[in-house]
């Protein structure tokens, strides 16, 4: 198997659920300028990550990938603990940070794209990082007495500890959170999580 990955962004989340699954892989970072290229077009016409090369089958998009490594590698327990409710929990929270969490950290990194004025970008930052702390606090509540996001650890922890990555990064303080520090600080220890962070050279 081989991720084609940009350091830091959401395709960490496949390369940590590899290291979860301890099958062997190989990991390409790639540029931003490298992914508007042909031979990865060719891979991947959005021209995004990650892209998933198993043998003959490509895949892209996180979920894709995710749901075809849990379902190649069982044992691995992608998806927490393997009951009909512990896959929905893992599912549902893969799905928040996805859509919600990712999707509106989208418009913190890339204010620019939509606003011309400098003043009007950080006007939208400023509310784009609102509403990530209000996202945040549902984490943090439910995190609560808990280890995981979901019924066991799960490819949802991989993706929620990528955007905490980007809360460091775009200075979205999180520090009030205790519950959600706490999760942060398991995460950040674990085997498949550290070698992942070392591999893309990120600072965790």
């Amino acid at each position: 198997m081989k991720l084609y990955g940009l350091p830091g962004t959401c395709s960490l989340t496949v390369h940590i659920a590899l290291n979860w699954v301890g099958q062997p892989f190989e990991f390409e970072a790639v540029t931003r300028e490298s992914i508007k290229q042909p031979p990865y077009l060719k891979l991947n016409p959005v021209g995004s990550v990650p892209v998933l090369v198993d043998g003959e089958i490509v895949l892209t998009q996180n979920v894709s990938i995710l749901e075809y490594l849990s379902e190649k590698f069982p044992a691995a327990r992608l998806f927490g603990e393997p009951s009909l409710l512990g896959r929905a929990e893992a599912r549902r929270w893969l799905a928040f940070c996805n859509s919600d969490l990712h999707r509106t950290f989208h418009f913190l990194f890339a204010a620019q794209k939509y606003l011309d004025d400098p003043v009007a970008q950080e006007s939208l930052k400023k509310s784009i990082k609102h509403r990530v702390l209000e996202l945040l606090k549902v984490v943090d509540d439910h995190l609560k007495n808990r280890e995981w996001l979901a019924n066991g650890k799960s490819v949802a922890d991989a993706y929620l500890y990528v955007i905490t990555l980007w809360c460091k990064q775009k200075d979205v303080d999180i520090s009030a959170f205790s519950n959600l520090q706490a999760w942060t600080h398991r995460m950040a220890a674990d085997p498949g999580v550290k070698a992942a962070v070392k591999a893309e050279g990120l600072q965790p």
